[in-house]
């Protein structure tokens, strides 16, 4: 099967924005603990660290709560960390791990971010793909808007 004729799911579910603000800049907005929790997440999402240990192999465990209050148990590790380029980060949850990659680009003087979730299974990710795309798109507005009020100047 080539690689144009394979399903849908098989493909990584990816999302971007181009941000003014400069790599280092955005990096600080992920590495930070207490600035993360602020945007993390689709719309009307909030969340609460427990544990947060920004180094390869370190654990990130979490609460999000959806804007009806239904608590969402997160478990991840940090696989990678290339400052200020890239973050590889595995969530783990059983019949919904997967691997997201978080790329800082350079373009121009602003920087592209760019968000790619890789199921361990196919099937799970055709299922959230459309999900995904828009809470993904939601998350990264998030970010751009905790970007311009923390990086604004007087």
């Amino acid at each position: 099967m080539s690689a144009q004729n394979e399903p849908s799911a098989s493909r990584p579910i990816v999302s971007s924005l181009v941000l003014a603000e400069s790599r280092e800049v955005v990096f600080a907005a992920f590495s930070d603990p207490a600035r993360l929790a602020q945007w993390w997440g689709p719309n009307g999402f909030t969340n609460d660290f427990h544990q947060f240990d920004f180094r390869p192999g370190g654990i990130w465990r979490f609460t999000m709560r959806g804007s009806d209050g239904t608590p969402y148990a997160m478990d991840h590790q940090f696989m990678e960390i290339v400052r200020p380029a890239r973050i590889v980060v595995r969530h783990f949850q059983p019949g919904h791990d997967f691997t997201l990659t978080i790329t800082l680009a350079v373009q121009g003087t602003g920087s592209a971010v760019t968000w790619a979730m890789c199921f361990d299974d196919p099937a799970e990710a055709d299922r959230l793909r459309a999900f995904l795309e828009t809470a993904t798109a939601e998350n990264l507005a998030r970010l751009a808007a905790h970007l311009t009020l923390t990086t604004q100047k007087p």
